[in-house]
């Protein structure tokens, strides 16, 4: 890695531990609760990141996807949207030239383990591997570090995010009012409803550009994006999010 992005990435990581080092002092939830604000105080897990800009995250899980993954790109190019993908090991190694392009054109990668795997049912070491085995196929296609983390199937422990933690990753969520569900196909409209309808700053939305027929998630797209643009949304990558939390001004999109 060149020394410049070795460069970016130190900072990426203490701006990380800065902003994780706030929202723990801004929540007073006590430790012993073990749910998601004692993560969030904890600083090793996030679900969203309150900002006062008109910002949100959008995020992708389970690709590359050859089919549907560069319909996404497209229409986040339109849009001048920037997002976060975060990627399965396995299919990295299968569609790297994909990977390649969500990074040439200004996106996030990110960890979401090798192959899909349910974290409840591995040993550490097992965890330690699959994320490993996930960070070496990124660098090896995109040539960039990843930073952020995102379990399948949304399950998280204390086990599981101390061992994701040690590997020096930081386990993102997503915002409890914007889970797409897009994953079940439930129509194009009720897609759009659910992002639209409670629209928050700092939200981080979820949806998926593998798994399945993504048709439904590629025409909600093509609606939410303007409708949030038209509100004065901007897009940005989970990084940005946390980089606006710590006080670092974004350059103009």
């Amino acid at each position: 890695m060149c020394k410049g992005k070795v460069g970016a990435l130190k900072l990426l990581k203490v701006i990380l531990l800065f902003c994780v080092m706030i929202l723990s002092i801004s929540s007073n939830v006590s430790a012993a609760s073990k749910n998601r604000y004692y993560y969030e105080k904890q600083g090793t897990a996030i679900w969203e990141v309150p900002v006062k800009e008109k910002v949100v995250a959008i995020t992708f899980d389970d690709g590359p996807n050859d089919l549907y993954t560069p319909q996404v790109l497209d229409l986040l190019k339109k849009y001048n949207a920037k997002a976060t993908f975060f990627l399965i090991g396995e299919r990295v190694t299968r569609y790297p030239e994909v990977a390649l392009r969500e990074i040439e054109e200004g996106h996030e990668v990110a960890n979401h383990t090798f192959s899909h795997a349910r974290l409840q049912y591995l040993s550490d070491e097992q965890i330690r591997n699959q994320l490993e085995r996930t960070h070496e196929a990124i660098i090896n296609a995109t040539h960039v570090e990843p930073v952020l983390f995102r379990p399948p199937f949304g399950y998280y422990s204390e086990r599981s995010i101390n061992a994701v933690h040690e590997l020096g990753y930081l386990t993102v969520m997503w915002s409890w009012h914007q889970d797409t569900f897009d994953w079940s196909n439930p129509g194009v409209y009720k897609i759009v409803s659910n992002v639209l309808k409670d629209t928050r700053k700092g939200d981080i939305v979820l949806f998926h550009d593998h798994g399945g027929d993504r048709t439904q998630t590629i025409d909600a797209l093509k609606q939410i994006l303007p409708a949030l643009q038209k509100q004065g949304y901007q897009f940005v990558t989970v990084s940005q999010l946390l980089e606006l939390k710590a006080g670092v001004k974004l350059p103009k999109f």
